[in-house]
């Protein structure tokens, strides 16, 4: 069984309930990133909503080994602020995802976003959810579990170790906790990269989405062929269209279409959706002038802010000078590669992976190797000199279902049609 085909498996075999996609988060936070222009200058004086935390004091010993930035995007599944406090009941009812009493603190949306100094592409690293890794940064524990799981079981062993030391439970200690879960989750995805050094994060809760949406609708996006989804509510035509925020959370989430089984998704294809909705609305933004507008980056930041946690360390004006590469669209995205599907200890479902070569794979995406210089026109290549790399074949064209969506890199800089 091919591994496109195991992952079909897995997803069919899972309960099927109504549950928002967690993804969509990680499309808040790195479109709050992607408009850092003017955002990040407002963000300094007209809001005080934004939290900063210290969780990157536990990665000090990982060196830097260069000047380009790597961002890492946190989306939590937790149905509260992140002030631990519940969300409006007309946010409930957008959500469609139930309220503060479903969900937890797992990291369901990890993206590695590499801004390099000199200016050249940017690249964001998604990391599938499932990964089953050894998890770091929790003090005297060592087990494995998927990497999204992290940020949870360092807040639990800290409430815990809280608890013990005769703490009361108050927004000190909440936050507190929070921090020991930031902290492993930093921690873990460091080691599993291949000790990456992290110079930044944001955390965002799924609370945001539909504000930003809602500020930045109508969205155009692009699919390859009809599809519809009774699960996400997803109805969307062939080809582009715009949608509004309740559409865009349904073109984030679906992850089936009940119209047609040969037309098949799965959570890695959802994370391409997750992509491609990032790269439209960067592009949407700059075609529109957006990121030069000061009314409407207050809008969009208003609308996330309350929901997100950045480190003590952030520079926004800083960031404004380095994301050039990112609100211009000369960005790509890339999920890193599995080796299949398994079953943990505990009897869950789990990607299994090799560390080796997704360290390999993150590497190269890191240090992309100098282009060979051009010829001058009229002149012969070197004597003896290596023939160029072929070019990598184009996917299959849209009126083909059959292929994962998910692999290969998206480009930024246009409106992409996906699955």
């Amino acid at each position: 069984m091919s591994l496109y085909e195991q992952l079909r498996s897995r997803d069919v075999s899972r309960k099927r309930r109504r549950r928002i996609t967690y993804s969509i988060v990680a499309a808040l936070a790195a479109i709050a990133l992607s408009v850092t222009g003017y955002v990040a200058f407002v963000a300094v004086q007209a809001n005080s909503n934004v939290r900063r935390s210290n969780a990157l004091a536990a990665l000090a010993g990982v060196p830097k080994l260069t000047k380009d930035t790597n961002i890492l995007v946190m989306g939590l599944d937790s149905r509260v602020d992140e002030q631990g406090k519940p969300l409006s009941v007309a946010l409930y009812d957008a959500l469609d995802a139930g309220d503060q009493s479903i969900g937890g603190y797992n990291s369901n949306v990890l993206m590695l976003i590499h801004i390099p100094a000199n200016g050249q592409k940017a690249t964001a690293i998604s990391i599938p959810r499932d990964d089953y890794v050894q998890i770091e940064g929790i003090p005297g524990q060592s087990f494995e579990a998927k990497i999204k799981e992290a940020y949870g079981y360092g807040l639990a062993a800290e409430q815990t170790a809280l608890l013990a030391a005769g703490k009361p439970h108050n927004d000190t200690t909440y936050q507190q906790a929070r921090d020991a879960g930031r902290q492993a989750e930093l921690a873990t995805v460091s080691a599993f990269l291949g000790s990456v050094h992290i110079d930044h994060f944001v955390e965002v809760t799924m609370a945001g989405f539909y504000e930003v949406s809602q500020a930045v609708a109508p969205i155009t996006v692009c699919v390859n062929q009809a599809t519809f989804d009774t699960y996400s509510g997803a109805e969307f035509k062939a080809g582009m269209q715009q949608i509004d925020a309740k559409q865009a959370m349904a073109f984030v989430r679906q992850r089936r279409d009940t119209s047609d089984p040969r037309y098949d998704f799965s959570d890695l294809d959802r994370e391409r959706r997750q992509q491609a909705f990032i790269a439209s609305v960067i592009h949407q933004l700059k075609q529109a002038g957006t990121f030069t507008d000061i009314p409407k980056m207050e809008s969009v930041l208003n609308a996330v802010s309350k929901n997100i946690v950045v480190d003590s360390g952030l520079n926004l004006i800083e960031l404004i000078q380095q994301a050039g590469s990112i609100t211009s669209g000369n960005i790509s995205f890339t999920t890193l590669p599995i080796t299949g599907f398994g079953t943990s200890p505990s009897g869950e479902s789990i990607n299994t992976v090799d560390v080796a070569a997704v360290q390999a794979t993150v590497r190269e995406l890191l240090t992309p190797a100098a282009p060979a210089p051009t010829p001058a026109p009229g002149t012969s290549p070197t004597p003896g000199a290596p023939a160029p790399a072929p070019t990598a074949l184009a996917s299959p064209s849209s009126g083909d279902s059959s292929y994962s969506d998910w692999t290969g890199a998206l480009q930024g800089g246009s409106i992409p049609c996906v699955k």
